[in-house]
């Protein structure tokens, strides 16, 4: 299976070496066609109800995971709530606990470094 990261976000473009998604559906196909290396998520997107959040609950339910996954959403109380709803999973061994989650808030305005040199 091809190994891919993948990165979700309706503002921001994605890092080089990422696969830029807009919709949790999108992610979601990724995630069951895909082997994911890295995993970049977003929780504001351009559907208030099907965000981050509810994205990493199905993500929990059926079981679809990252190697490394990476909450960089600036909306602190959806990225915190994305973040610790992961950890918890791992706690109550819902989630391989080998699966390194991190939280680390992008700005709205990030250019990733690529992007920066075309400029």
């Amino acid at each position: 299976m091809e190994k891919i990261s993948v990165f979700l976000d309706d503002y921001r473009k994605a890092p080089d070496g990422h696969v830029l998604v807009e919709t949790i559906d999108e992610c979601i196909h990724l995630l069951q066609t895909f082997e994911i290396d890295h995993l970049s998520l977003d929780h504001d997107l351009v559907s208030k109800s099907r965000n981050g959040l509810m994205l990493v609950h199905i993500m929990v339910q059926k079981q679809l995971f990252a190697n490394r996954i990476t909450v960089h959403s600036a909306n602190s109380t959806g990225g915190k709530a994305m973040y610790h709803y992961l950890k918890q999973a791992q706690q109550d061994f819902e989630m391989p606990t080998d699966i390194k989650v991190i939280l680390r808030p992008l700005p709205l305005n990030f250019i990733p470094p690529n992007q920066l040199q075309k400029q």
